[in-house]
């Protein structure tokens, strides 16, 4: 049987390991002893499947020694594949829907003044994540109907960076916050922050961190009261869980 191998070397529990396909393929993660099974065609143990999408993140649930094996069994064509180890623990993100915590999108839309622009969901950010999230995540919002403000979208030659801002904080139902080592290294991205906290408190608007190859404690370290809220994770969702998550709790509303 041909198959592409990875060996991790000794991993720690609740690491992330992600792998990243050209085409859908069998993923394993494997311990030592499994995976000398799986090579002799026997009964084995592992954590994965098919993977349709990728990247995709598996926890290691144990620490020890463990390996990654990509195979196209039952599948047609090949693929190539590569690995890494996102490091430090797996956030731990309460996993109660969006739709059953009590107040997590303002009952009414934002008062405003007649024609001028409403939005769904503000998007604060780091630049650096536009590609590996960002970017995915508006235009999956956008894909199920809501009004996003995303500066790729929403700012043009000439704006007020700043005013922009103010204006799309203010008119939001809901802030969406990347939390990333990216943006808890940026001042600018702060001053997103500080509005989005500041209407929190007030119940003028509603924050949702997702944390992207962030760890708990870089959280904590950034902001305590952050790593306590109720959030997504990249590592445990899908861009488009997701996204269909946030659409439903709006429309719910």
């Amino acid at each position: 049987m041909s198959f592409l191998q990875f060996d991790l070397g000794s991993r720690q529990r609740g690491e992330i390991v992600e792998i990243t396909l050209t085409s859908g393929a069998n993923v394993r993660l494997m311990t030592s002893s499994e995976f000398s099974n799986y090579k002799s065609g026997r009964r084995h143990q592992y954590i994965g499947g098919l993977a349709k999408q990728s990247p995709i993140r598996l926890q290691v649930p144990s620490s020890g020694h463990w390996y990654v094996a990509v195979d196209m069994q039952g599948l047609r064509g090949s693929t190539r594949a590569s690995v890494r180890t996102l490091p430090g623990m797996l956030p731990e993100i309460r996993e109660a829907p969006l739709s059953s915590v009590p107040s997590l999108v303002r009952e009414q839309p934002p008062q405003v003044e007649p024609g001028v622009e409403v939005f769904d969901v503000f998007i604060s950010h780091a630049s650096e994540d536009k590609d590996t999230i960002v970017r995915s995540l508006a235009v999956e919002l956008v894909g199920k109907g809501l009004k996003v403000w995303y500066d790729e979208f929403t700012l043009r030659i000439g704006d007020s960076l700043r005013q922009k801002i103010d204006k799309g904080l203010a008119k939001s139902r809901v802030g969406l916050v990347v939390l990333s080592p990216s943006f808890v290294s940026k001042g600018w991205t702060n001053y997103e922050l500080d509005g989005i906290v500041t209407r929190t408190v007030s119940g003028e608007q509603i924050l949702l961190p997702i944390w992207h190859n962030i760890t708990k404690q870089e959280v904590i370290d950034f902001s305590p009261s952050l790593a306590d809220k109720v959030a997504r994770s990249t590592a445990t969702h899908t861009v488009q869980e997701i996204a269909n998550e946030i659409a439903e709790l709006l429309r719910g509303r």
